[in-house]
């Protein structure tokens, strides 16, 4: 007879299992640039599986971005404090306290990553063949993840720019890892859009990068995680943070970070969006 734990582990699995989110507003040192406002967003909620797909670039796919992309390019001055402002779906009045997987699902435990990718127009079609760098990671601090330090802001994630890195048009690809079935693969959830931004200011590094589809393979151990077997240890995937003195990265953890038991908590929203219908808010 299965325990009351394991009961309520795949009690909470089902529930949980299409609860996803969407990065979809963007702040610049606590402004407001507006809801979708210079964000390529879907339609659809989804995760991207396949860290072998394009899709894991800016997203895609199975989540089909809105066309026209946004000709935004907003402005972010170097070593400014952005916050990626994730939702459970398209909701243009912020944080919805009704919603009890806004931002997300409590289930989907994992990281948050931020990469940057310059490029020479932001508004350009194609995202295919960038160089990324990672730019925040936060994953496990032996007592909370990433994605429940999100959720406790109300959807806020917060990056650090980098002082030091050239000014010109990137994007910034904000991503969130969701490893509630992430024990074979493809299992891990793979959450991501990329805003259009301009870094104005900077200086001249060169950070080491890394390409999308690429970074990530399916064996790596932070993409292939039992979530559920005492595991002491959690090793976010990618490259390193960069950094341009060893502390201008805003909130990280180490890339290998010690795990607890963690139970997973049963949410009764579902979201009746298997037919892939626009994701907007009442």
């Amino acid at each position: 007879m299965l325990s009351l734990s394991l009961l309520t582990v795949a009690a909470g699995f089902i529930s949980a299992s299409n609860a996803h989110t969407i990065f979809q507003r963007l702040r610049v040192n606590g402004v407001d640039q507006g809801h979708l406002n210079g964000i390529r967003y879907p339609t659809y909620n989804g995760p991207i599986t396949d860290v072998t797909s394009n899709d894991v670039i800016c997203n895609g796919g199975p989540n089909p971005l809105v066309k026209p992309f946004s000709k935004t390019v907003i402005n972010v001055p170097a070593g400014a404090t952005v916050q990626a402002e994730w939702h459970h779906v398209l909701q243009p009045n912020g944080y919805d306290s009704s919603d009890k997987a806004d931002p997300i699902d409590p289930s989907h435990l994992g990281p948050t990553i931020a990469y940057l990718a310059k490029v020479p127009d932001a508004t350009q079609e194609s995202v295919a063949g960038l160089q990324w760098f990672k730019i925040q990671e936060d994953g496990f601090d032996g007592t909370t993840w990433g994605v429940q330090r999100m959720i406790a802001a109300k959807g806020l994630h917060t990056i650090k720019i980098p002082s030091c890195i050239p000014p010109g048009n990137y994007f910034l690809r904000a991503e969130i890892i969701a490893l509630h079935s992430a024990s074979s693969y493809p299992g891990a959830q793979l959450y991501m859009e990329c805003a259009q931004i301009n870094i104005t200011g900077g200086g001249s590094a060169n950070p080491a990068t890394v390409s999308f589809p690429g970074a990530y393979k399916g064996t790596d151990p932070g993409i292939k995680y039992n979530l559920y077997n005492g595991s002491k240890a959690y090793t976010i995937p990618g490259p390193p943070v960069f950094t341009c003195s060893g502390g201008d990265s805003g909130p990280t953890s180490p890339q290998t970070t010690t795990a607890q038991t963690t139970t997973v908590t049963t949410s009764k929203v579902m979201e009746a969006t298997d037919e892939r219908t626009p994701l907007w808010a009442d």
